[in-house]
């Protein structure tokens, strides 16, 4: 259910970190689309450079509040109104609010209070009550781990191939964003017992970045491509109810794997 829910990320550009963007759309993702990506605050300022930087990579849609008042928080009323219209009018199943604030902790209540799904992202220094208005709260700290380990190259890359270098790209030789990308969707997918259903990685990877295609490196499918590499994939196959033959993967190297 949670990979069919409709989700609005709406994120306060004075109160959040963009260092931190990667990780927190992985994490939103995991319960949903996000039909709607938008970053909140006063863009005539410097305050939000780090911000600009990437808006336009990850697909986000600034929305200009000037800061009318010193000490006082436009950005904070205006995310508040913007979200109150969508839940009525743009037919999503829930809101994820990027925020520290306390100042939403009646709108996570009303959301819930309309039978949708409300997800928060913030610093633990967070306001309990504000955590416990939301169904998911997830604390940067713990996204912020994510980003350190995420930084540490894996020890076996994933080539490219000819047909990977011919399709171009700013530099097709680097691979650690394609490392990184699978890394992620695999965390996303993981099960409990450490494998994870290649459709449910590939739904991740598609979310993750909607540009993701197997025929980039030289494989038709998703399936062929983790085969070519047996030495970073492990791989299962296991019978569906239905009697179809369904793939598994983890990585190699994986504490869970016994490896």
């Amino acid at each position: 259910m949670a990979a069919n829910r409709r989700l609005a990320l709406m994120i306060d550009g004075d109160n959040a970190q963009a260092e931190l963007l990667p990780q927190i759309l992985a994490e939103v993702s995991k319960y949903g689309t996000m039909t709607i990506r938008r970053v909140y605050g006063d863009w005539t300022t410097t305050q939000l450079r780090s911000w600009k930087e990437v808006l336009h990579t990850y697909a986000l849609k600034p929305e200009q509040q000037f800061s009318y008042t010193s000490g006082k928080n436009a950005t904070d009323s205006a995310l508040i109104i913007d979200a109150m219209d969508i839940i009525y009018t743009a037919g999503v199943d829930g809101l994820c609010i990027v925020s520290s604030d306390s100042d939403y902790t009646r709108l996570a209540t009303r959301i819930r209070e309309k039978n949708l799904f409300v997800m928060g992202i913030g610093r633990n220094t967070t306001p309990r009550a504000f955590v416990h208005a939301c169904d998911v709260f997830v604390y940067t700290q713990n996204l912020q781990s994510v980003a350190d380990d995420s930084k540490t190259e894996l020890s076996v890359p994933i080539a490219v191939t000819e047909n990977a270098v011919a399709q171009g790209g700013d530099d097709p030789t680097n691979l650690a964003p394609l490392e990184r990308l699978f890394l992620t969707a695999f965390d996303s997918a993981v099960q409990d017992d450490g494998w994870a259903h290649l459709g449910t990685v590939g739904g991740f990877l598609r979310q993750l970045d909607p540009g993701f295609d197997p025929r980039t490196y030289g494989h038709k499918q998703l399936s062929q491509l983790v085969q070519a590499f047996p030495d970073f994939f492990e791989i299962q196959k296991r019978a569906s109810k239905g009697g179809n033959e369904v793939i598994y993967i983890r990585l190699r190297g994986d504490p869970q794997s016994g490896r």
